[in-house]
C-alpha cells in the first residue's frame, strides 16, 4: 500500500543486524577455557568460542571456525548461536551464502522467543529474503520482538502501521511504537517527529495513552515468569 508516509519512512531498519554477543563478554584471555569447555560439548562455550574466532578475540580471526562452533551450539538449540549462524549464512561469512538456510536458523531462534531473531525474521518476510514476501508475517514477528523491547523491531512495526503494510494503517499506533523506539534510536525520533505533524489533537492524546500502555506491557513481558 502506498501512503503519504512511505516517501519518508525508512523501512527495514537494520535488516541484517550484526551477530549476537555473549551475555557475559567473551574475554580473549579465556580463549583456552572456552575451547576446553566447547570440546566437552558445552553449548555456551561453543558459542563463545565461535564469537572469539568471529572477531579475532584471543585468536586469529577465522570465519570458517566461527561458523563451525556456532553450528555446534546451534544444533544444541542455543538461540544466540542459531542467530549468529543465520547471520553467517545471510552474509556468506565462513559459509557459502544461503539465505534460505539463514531463514531456517533465524526461525529456530525466533521460535525460542529470541527477540533479535524475531526481528530479523520479520525483515526476511518484509523483503522476501530467503522466503516468500509476506507483510502480515513480517508484522507478526516484528510485534513479538517489539513487545520484548527490541528497538529495531519497534521502529519497523511503527513504520508498518504508518504505511498500512501488513496491518491496517493506524497513525496513533505508529506514533506510539516509533516513540517507544525513539528512546534509544535517533532515526526513530526523526520519523516520530515527522509523523507528529500530521496528528490531530485527539490522535496525539490517544498516542500518549498508548505509549504508556506499551511501556508497561514491555516491562511485564521482560519479567521472569513466576515459579
Amino acid at each position: 500500500m502506498t501512503s503519504f508516509f512511505s516517501a519518508v519512512l525508512n523501512r527495514l531498519k537494520s535488516p541484517l543486524a550484526r551477530e549476537a554477543r555473549p551475555e557475559a563478554a567473551a574475554i580473549p584471555g579465556k580463549f583456552q577455557e572456552y575451547q576446553a569447555n566447547a570440546e566437552r560439548g558445552e553449548a555456551e562455550a561453543q558459542f563463545k568460542l565461535g564469537f572469539c574466532y568471529d572477531g579475532g578475540r584471543g585468536v586469529a580471526k577465522d570465519y570458517v571456525k566461527a561458523a563451525k562452533w556456532y553450528r555446534k551450539a546451534a544444533e544444541q538449540n542455543y538461540a544466540p548461536a542459531q542467530f549468529n549462524l543465520a547471520y553467517c549464512y545471510a552474509n556468506g561469512q565462513g559459509v557459502t551464502k544461503d539465505v534460505a538456510k539463514a531463514v531456517k536458523w533465524y526461525r529456530k531462534a525466533a521460535e525460542q522467543n529470541y527477540a533479535p531473531a524475531q526481528s530479523n525474521l520479520g525483515c526476511c518476510y518484509d523483503s522476501g529474503l530467503g522466503v516468500a514476501m509476506d507483510y502480515a508475517e513480517a508484522v507478526k514477528w516484528y510485534r513479538k520482538a517489539a513487545e520484548q523491547g527490541h528497538t529495531e523491531a519497534q521502529y519497523n512495526l511503527g513504520s508498518c502501521y504508518a504505511n498500512g503494510q501488513g496491518v491496517a494503517q493506524d497513525v496513533v499506533e505508529a506514533y506510539a511504537w516509533l516513540s517507544t523506539a525513539a528512546k534509544t534510536d535517533s532515526d526513530a525520533t526523526a520519523v516520530r517527529n515527522f509523523l507528529r505533524k500530521g496528528l490531530t489533537p485527539k490522535q496525539f492524546t490517544d498516542a500518549q495513552k498508548r505509549i504508556k500502555e506499551l511501556h508497561w506491557q514491555i516491562i511485564a513481558k521482560s519479567k521472569p515468569a513466576a515459579t
